[in-house]
């Protein structure tokens, strides 16, 4: 299921969104095979009746230790637009995380042998006010997110500094964001408010 559309603001785009990368569910997948097998062979080993309750007991131990893995899989986003970064996880107990990409300060990735093998890799986002560092680990094609992140963030800054067609209330309603994240000082702020409502 997509990210839901209803929580995008207006003129706001999704240009990437995806699961983390898919070899986070190699150990669990392994894991449950193990399990399986595991029944299975004592099932080989005991009488009639008894191994198909080594068999089920397999399966359901597969299940239970196999769900959480892929629940937490199939339940976590990574979402870009050309505001922000989005990250939504959990089925029951939800979080998540947004950075508008005015305040990126860095976009770096890494990568190990074996995740340049699958595309695989990590994140680490600085940037200012209260945000900090943020990693992100398991991001399909780091190295192209981290590409895109700079485009957007860089086509984003010249919105907000040249207005790019937006209302005077759009932009008042930007820069009292940024004030609040730490962006933009007090003073910086009341002198961006005093230009767009003094029409200069």
């Amino acid at each position: 299921m997509p990210y839901p559309r209803r929580f995008l603001s207006t003129g706001e785009k999704i240009v990437r969104e995806f699961h983390p990368h898919w070899i986070r569910l190699i150990t669990p997948i392994i894991v449950e095979f193990l399990i399986i097998a595991a029944g299975v062979l004592v099932a080989v080993f005991v009488d009639a009746v008894e191994n198909w309750i080594a068999i089920v007991a397999g399966v359901v131990l597969a299940i239970i230790v196999g769900t959480p893995p892929w629940t937490g899989w199939l339940t976590t986003w990574f979402v870009v637009t050309n505001e922000r970064l989005i990250t939504r996880s959990g089925l029951f107990n939800r979080t998540g995380k947004e950075i508008p990409l005015e305040v990126i300060n860095d976009v770096a990735f890494s990568q190990t042998f074996f995740e340049r093998l699958f595309r695989s890799g990590d994140l680490l986002i600085e940037s200012a006010g209260e945000q900090g560092q943020s990693r992100f680990t398991d991001i399909p094609d780091p190295e192209g997110v981290q590409s895109d992140i700079y485009r957007l963030r860089e086509e984003r800054t010249v919105l907000l500094r040249g207005g790019g067609g937006q209302s005077v209330g759009q932009e008042l309603e930007t820069l009292a964001r940024l004030h609040r994240e730490g962006v933009l000082s007090d003073e910086e702020f009341a002198a961006q408010k005093a230009r767009l409502l003094g029409g200069n």
